[in-house]
């Protein structure tokens, strides 16, 4: 029977989304292809990976230091009590909407899953049965395995149903792989716990939701993440535990068809609108779903192969914009880089050509059962079974048509500094924020105007009071206020591209975004991007608005860094090393700055340039035009931003508790200084400069200088990054990385110091780490730093 194609719309947690062409009325796989299915099926059961009996593989992976380090993180959770997991906890959400407390004890728990069997498997003596034994034993005591954020009413604990959500159908898998790795080195009893609660609170109610024995989860039919993770997750524990052939079969049917769903979540050219967070994680699910099954039958079903499969596994690639920053549309972190591994297959798999991903190192591979299980060991992509190419298009630009969505970088030889991305799109995409219209302007590693990106989840982010977060409704993010009105929500507040132009040094946008507004009187709104890739480049964004009666209107920057206004009128807006000079046009008329810091709980509590015209008006512009400002906080060779602290603590990461801070109490020179009290035994002062770029291998030098109040014993230490982000500092078998030296001196005297260091060859960028030694006891303050070739 071929699908029933639905168009609906589906309110998943309170966010609303269109669902289009949606697969899932027949609730029981086609018999035929089950049989099909079934004929590339091994007999037993077999999980991913191999077995602990299976040295040859094992003592390989026993030997790299990727392995020395999860059997030393193993032989942590050995010395850490097993945390509780009470059920007042998970009545935390239902009770505060807090979401956090229970997932961070929660995570403490299933996270030693992975370390504690991997380090088992290598070390093969036994001394991690015991925890391991222990850990399934309380998992399996758990009420439900269902988040309590995914059980508001409380059905799951209430044990009234069972439902599979993203937590659930992780653990099952993690849990098969773990009988499937280990088998009989755990006891009988174990062995028979797990396959009793993975069958009742996972594999049977999936089997009773295809049959259509009970009512589906709404995750089958949706297209976002859920999906995938769901899937991937069902469909491993099923493989890895079904003695029958056949029913291990209508699992696999069932999932091939409903996968189709999660990639019926992507615009026909690729384009995710839940953000690369979850393209890392939805995406990177369906990878390991589509090798799982590749293996399972031997390569005769390839979900990877699919068509539509092809320009969604671009998206990790098209989307990054320059310095390996994205953009935080939708509820996505500032700091989302596409995932490594996912990257690294589909790179081989299709093809792409893209540089730094033709191989993945094993301590990438290691935090998570089934990733570890795939990439530790041969798999279609190590093994180049690739597929017909897919397209990344040119490197200047990314357009997602479909999507409304444009990202231009400079040209691979030009001297370009500045790379955006904008959006049109609408206000009812996955993980929905109201931002149509909304851009992104990294310069060269940094973005200085951005999207903030998603705020801490709570029960209120998935509401009917969503919008009420100016991180998630429009205020939040870089698009006018009309007449006072922020952006609506829904499909209709949707962007409507008039014209593109784009050529070698410039691209040239046109959007409509009057829909998004319901303002009465309001007859046109255009908003124009222009990117120009000449120069150091530049970045114009102009308004045009126009009222059948005279109303308010303004625009706004959103930044996360530093901000001034100059005597000429223009904004220097810098965050880090990078910074923006800003000319505000609003062709004659006079205009107000309306600043405010956006303080809502998340990791960016970014600050809001209002450029307001001055009156009420029926017909304005507003143009700002962005260019970068080269070598800014740097001094002579220098590449370190702000070393001598004049901009304060600009650049520098002083976290909660880091012992650090800005004085002015003594100073080498100029105004300000780096003061580190760290009067703790247990723990040292963390204290990180901003990143700079560099060119593989080298020699350098790390210059300032320090006073002593008292005590001593701060340590020096440079971590490294590729050309993708990934830390390469080099590591011993703890994690641990070395100072490069320590600062000595006379107490109550400025002394200079100079410590040597080398680049390793892969080396794209570095960062200082200044930091304490734990048993140290020391105040001090550095002053005038800088990093310098060695000439």
């Amino acid at each position: 029977m071929k699908p029933l194609l639905l168009v609906t719309i589906i309110a998943v947690f309170g966010v609303a989304m269109f669902v289009t062409d949606v697969y899932g009325e027949e609730e029981v796989p086609d018999p035929a292809r089950v049989m099909e299915i079934a004929e590339m099926l091994p007999e037993a059961p077999e999980g991913l990976g191999r077995p602990i009996t299976d040295r040859d593989a094992w003592d390989a992976l026993a030997e790299t230091d990727a392995y020395a380090r999860v059997i030393n993180r193993a032989e942590g959770y050995l010395e850490d009590p097993l945390p509780d997991l009470p059920d007042d906890l998970y009545l935390d959400f239902s009770r505060t909407g807090n979401r956090v407390r229970w997932q961070r004890v929660s995570s403490n728990r299933r996270s030693r899953l992975p370390a504690l069997v991997l380090a088992e498997c290598a070390e093969n003596e036994g001394r991690f049965i015991a925890a391991i034994e222990e850990l399934i034993a309380a998992l399996c005591e758990e009420r439900t395995w269902v988040m309590p954020a995914h059980d508001r009413t409380l059905r799951n604990f209430n044990q009234e149903q069972i439902d599979i959500d993203l937590a659930s159908s992780a653990l099952g898998w993690h849990l098969t792989s773990t009988n499937w790795l280990l088998g009989d080195r755990l006891s009988e009893d174990t062995r028979e716990l797990i396959r009793s609660k993975v069958e009742e609170l996972v594999l049977e109610p999936f089997r009773a939701m295809y049959r259509g024995e009970r009512d589906r989860n709404w995750w089958l039919t949706t297209t976002n993440n859920w999906n995938s993770v769901c899937l991937a997750g069902v469909t491993g524990a099923a493989l890895a535990q079904i003695e029958d052939r056949e029913l291990r079969a209508e699992y696999v049917a069932a999932t091939e068809h409903y996968s189709r769903n999660f990639l019926r979540g992507f615009t026909p050219d690729g384009y995710c609108s839940e953000g690369l967070g979850y393209w890392n994680y939805g995406f990177g699910n369906y990878i390991l779903l589509a090798e799982t099954i590749y293996q399972a039958t031997d390569g005769g079903l390839d979900l990877m192969a699919r068509s539509e499969a092809a320009a969604p596994a671009t998206y990790g690639a098209r989307i990054q914009i320059i310095g390996g920053i994205s953009p935080a549309f939708s509820d996505c972190s500032v700091t989302a880089r596409p995932d490594r591994r996912s990257m690294y297959y589909v790179n081989r798999r299709f093809e792409l050509g893209l540089d730094g991903y033709d191989d993945l190192a094993l301590q990438h591979t290691t935090g998570d059962l089934a990733y570890a299980l795939i990439y530790g060991f041969p798999n279609s992509a190590s093994e180049d079974v690739t597929i017909e190419r897919a397209d990344i298009g040119s490197p200047l630009r990314s357009w997602f048509e479909d999507a409304g969505v444009l990202v231009s970088r400079p040209a691979p030889d030009g001297d370009a500094m500045l790379g955006v991305a904008l959006k049109g799109g609408h206000n009812a995409e996955h993980h929905n924020h109201n931002d149509v219209g909304a851009y992104v302007a990294v310069v060269v590693d940094r973005a200085v105007l951005l999207d903030p990106g998603g705020e801490t989840y709570t029960a209120r982010t998935f509401s009917s009071e969503r919008y009420v977060s100016d991180l998630l409704n429009s205020y939040g993010h870089p698009v006018p206020v009309v007449a006072g009105e922020l952006q609506s929500t829904g499909r209709e507040a949707a962007a409507d591209v008039l014209s593109t132009d784009f050529a070698e040094e410039r691209d040239e946008i046109v959007m409509d975004i009057s829909a998004a507004y319901e303002v009465p009187g309001l007859t046109r709104l255009e908003r124009e991007f222009i990117y120009d890739r000449t120069g150091a480049g530049s970045f114009t964004v102009a308004d045009t608005v126009e009222f059948a009666e005279a109303q308010s209107f303004e625009t706004a920057l959103i930044t996360d860094g530093d901000w001034e206004r100059q005597e000429d009128g223009t904004l220097l807006i810098w965050d880090a090393s990078r910074a923006l000079e800003v000319e505000v046009d609003a062709g004659g008329a006079e205009w107000e700055l309306v600043v405010d810091r956006i303080e809502e709980d998340a990791r960016v509590q970014p600050t809001r340039l209002g450029i307001r015209l001055a009156g009420p008006v029926t017909e304005g512009s507003i143009s700002t035009t962005m260019t970068p400002v080269p070598d800014f906080g740097l001094k002579g060779d220098s590449v370190l931003f702000n070393g001598d602290f004049e901009l304060g603590g600009a650049g520098w990461r002083m976290p909660e508790n880091s012992q650090g801070e800005i004085s002015d109490e003594i100073v080498a020179a100029g105004r300000y200084s780096l003061r580190i009290v760290d009067d703790s035994e247990e723990r040292g002062s963390n204290i990180t400069s901003a990143r700079m770029p560099v060119d593989g291998a080298g020699s350098w030098l790390w210059r300032g200088r320090v006073y002593h109040v008292s005590g001593s014993g701060i340590g020096m230490y440079v971590r490294f990054y590729d050309a993708t982000g990934s830390n390469i500092t080099p590591m011993d078998e703890r994690g641990w990385i070395s100072p490069i030296g320590s600062l000595e001196g006379e107490v109550g005297e400025w002394a200079a110091f100079e410590l040597p260091f080398e680049t390793p060859e892969d080396a794209a960028s570095m960062e200082l780490w200044i930091h304490s030694f734990n048993a140290a006891l020391v105040v001090a303050h550095l002053d005038d730093m800088e990093v310098v070739p060695a000439d």
